[in-house]
């Protein structure tokens, strides 16, 4: 036995059960402490909701000290982060080598192995044992959607936790029953009123950005909670575990085929702990808007029902929009279908601002004009501040500069698109979907697939965005779940970790003012990590792109010698 092959089998024995023992474990922690500080009750990450003890969500009320839940759900995040990334490395394939393509008819073809030689025993035997190990692992993808379903289903009866959105959903609905508009009013205009009330600084005075799908139903829920807060937040975490499980499960179905693609995906959205912290624990809107999206990308060989899916999820969530994008591409060249799409979407859309009118769009422009503060465009603002003077915000510049850079990211991980072999299949469906900076299939229209598409525009919108909060990653997981595995996996996984204990907890309401360092120190240090990640991301994809780029003649001659 040679000294590479007996490496590489050792590799394969330690990247195979034990790291993904190790990634699991992790992971189940993780999910485990994000419910305890569910069920502990009202804390500085838990938000209390006035109304009847017995109406739902439930909790022990335990009072736990400030100090304690910060540290739970500092190490939910970091266990949960690097669980994930421990267990997507572990169970992905050996070596990156390819998986064995499917044939339709005929005899089946070997892979390519490079003119005139075969491969090297040692890599054949790697390859095989890593397909075993693969083999072994996805036999519980099924367990993990399980695990995450019921994790889903179980947070829906706590209080949510993280930050206070779930209050202004409420809010706003409770408006709408009132017979006001979300988009025109903020809760301070209503004083006294059992729901309002509950509204956290710095939003007690900001209306809605939320688009009409949304609004309505955050006012079925207060139509059904009435004065009871409790009861409409559990009426909105019912719809938002509902949409958690429901994306769980086609993710599932769309990649049942590929065992090794249905554990990947059962880690990147079912059971990733980083997103049943953010959406689920959380209970933000994105998780409608995800539930629409990914459904709209796997149902677009019907174009009626494609698009009424996208106007759904641009009409909950206007930056949602962007995924539409992948599906236009792909049907670039097919115009009638495409218009079909288009006009379906565009009809959702334009009924749900009809119904609640042209003022739901000055506080989305407004919005859009922001800088968050852990993202690294404030590190820019407060440069040209120091530089020129601080008597401008500097907004308008930094809304071209981060126009710019979305382009640059875009094209940094589309441009490296290669053929698809030509006697490969697609899992499910009619649609083949290959991977970013690995070789995407093209779309039956030639080109790049709408999945690969919506994800190389939706990471890129994420890592330019001046205004970036944790819970927006989620699409991004949601996207990759239906592509090929790549190095972005790990690049996503590290932005919304960092994003994460960036906004621990994403409050500002009863902090303690020993923890006020949180915010105010450690937050706006971690744009440089998302600064670094960024740079990171565009060099990887433009060093992938140039490796694809080269051609294998020139690749596989050997160097001069001086």
């Amino acid at each position: 036995m040679t000294s590479e092959t007996w490496q590489e089998r050792v590799r394969d024995r330690l990247a195979g059960p034990a790291m993904a023992a190790i990634g699991m474990a992790a992971i189940g922690v993780s999910i485990l402490l994000t419910i305890i500080i569910g069920l502990m009750g009202p804390s500085p990450m838990v938000p209390a909701l006035p109304g009847p003890a017995w109406h739902p969500p439930y909790s022990l009320a335990l009072a736990p000290d400030p100090h304690l839940v910060v540290i739970l759900a500092t190490a939910a995040l970091i266990l949960g982060g690097l669980g994930l990334l421990t267990a997507l490395y572990a169970t992905r394939s050996p070596a990156h080598l390819p998986t064995p393509r499917v044939q339709p008819q005929g005899k089946a073809r070997s892979l390519p192995q490079g003119k005139g030689r075969s491969q090297p025993q040692g890599k054949v035997g790697s390859q095989a044992a890593g397909r075993q190990r693969i083999g072994v692992f996805s036999g519980g993808a099924q367990t993990l959607v399980l695990i995450g379903c019921t994790a889903a289903a179980i947070l829906a009866f706590l209080p949510p936790s993280g930050s206070g959105d779930h209050l202004n959903y409420a809010a706003y609905g409770r408006m709408v029953t009132l017979g006001l508009s979300p988009y025109t009013h903020g809760a301070a205009d209503l004083p006294g009123d059992p729901i309002a009330d509950a509204v956290e600084n710095p939003w007690r005075e900001e209306p809605s950005v939320y688009g009409p799908v949304a609004t309505a139903l955050q006012a079925v829920a207060s139509w059904i909670g009435g004065d009871s807060l409790r009861l409409t937040i559990f009426v909105l975490a019912l719809f938002n575990a509902a949409a958690f499980i429901a994306t769980a499960l086609l993710i599932d179905r769309f990649t049942r085929a590929d065992p090794a693609r249905r554990l990947r995906g059962a880690l990147l959205w079912t059971v990733n702990p980083l997103l049943l912290y953010q959406l689920v624990a959380g209970m933000h809107v994105d998780t409608l808007a995800i539930a629409c999206m990914v459904a709209a990308l796997l149902a677009r060989a019907r174009p009626v029902g494609s698009g009424v899916l996208l106007g759904l999820g641009v009409a909950i969530k206007v930056n949602a929009g962007l995924v539409a994008l992948g599906p236009a591409w792909e049907l670039r060249r097919r115009p009638a279908r495409l218009a079909v799409m288009a006009g379906c979407a565009v009809a959702v859309v334009a009924v749900g601002y009809a119904i609640v009118g042209p003022d739901a769009f000055e506080p989305m422009t407004r919005t859009s004009k922001s800088i968050s503060h852990v993202s690294f465009w404030k590190l820019v603002q407060g440069w040209l501040q120091s530089i020129v003077g601080l008597g401008s915000a500097y907004r308008g510049e930094i809304q071209i500069g981060s126009l710019l850079l979305l382009a640059l990211i875009a094209w940094s991980l589309l441009r490296h698109h290669a053929p698809a072999h030509p006697d490969s299949l697609p899992p499910t469906g009619a649609y083949r979907t290959g991977s970013l900076a690995q070789g995407p299939h093209p779309s039956p229209s030639g080109g790049l697939e709408a999945p690969v598409v919506a994800v190389g525009l939706m990471v890129a919108y994420l890592f330019a965005t001046p205004y970036i909060l944790p819970w927006y990653d989620g699409l991004a997981f949601g996207l990759l779940a239906l592509v090929g595995v790549s190095a972005l996996d790990g690049f996503v996984v590290a932005h919304l970790l960092v994003l994460s204990l960036a906004y621990l907890p994403a409050r500002v309401d009863g902090q303690p003012d020993d923890l006020l360092w949180l915010r105010e120190v450690v937050r706006p240090q971690l744009a440089w990590a998302l600064l670094a990640l960024t740079v990171a991301l565009v060099v990887w994809a433009w060093r992938v792109a140039g490796r694809e780029r080269t051609p294998p003649a020139l690749a596989e001659r050997p160097r001069s010698t001086p």
